[in-house]
């Protein structure tokens, strides 16, 4: 089976966006630092944006979760494969990811970052696919809602491809 990928979000959609956002993000934090958690690998291409656009100090660090493998559907269960290096204590966490879904992956992560002894803990996403949800989690800063479909492109993959294109576009498959 073929797959090809259609642009749903231009680069210079995704780019305005991330500004606006990079914004909002420094006007809500003036004054303070914020700690930067990419969530590997998907957020790394949204952080970098979003990082270069936000006037605050910021420092960051890194996760990755598991539960999708190789497939285009979660598998429901989540784990850490790399943990965050500097501890959390009194920091003004925002975690950055690529996209919300199922809400379980984050809903995961933010009970245990909570959990660590931040000041508080914000969730920045790219895009969001609400009609997917069956955790209740909403993120406090979002780029775009899109539809249930799966995307790819901007540090979103499938099958570890079409990461860098710079846009945000959907796979279809031809029979």
């Amino acid at each position: 089976m073929a797959e090809r990928v259609e642009v749903l979000l231009s680069e210079e959609e995704v780019d305005e966006r991330i500004r606006k956002m990079g914004e909002q993000i420094s006007k809500d934090y003036a004054g303070k630092n914020i700690h930067l958690i990419c969530i590997l690998k998907g957020g790394s291409f949204f952080m970098c944006e979003l990082a270069k656009r936000i006037t605050v100090p910021v420092s960051i660090d890194f996760m990755s979760l598991s539960s999708y493998g190789e497939s285009t559907q979660s598998g429901g269960v989540v784990k850490i494969v790399k943990d965050l290096e500097e501890s959390l204590e009194g920091k003004h966490v925002l975690v950055v990811e690529d996209i919300v879904d199922t809400g379980r992956s984050l809903r995961y992560l933010l009970d245990v970052l909570k959990d660590r002894g931040a000041a508080d803990v914000k969730l920045c996403v790219l895009l969001d696919k609400p009609e997917r949800r069956v955790i209740d989690i909403e993120a406090d800063y979002t780029g775009f809602q899109i539809p249930d479909e799966f995307v790819v492109g901007y540090g979103m993959d499938y099958a570890q491809r079409y990461r860098n294109l710079p846009y945000v576009g959907v796979v279809k498959f031809d029979s």
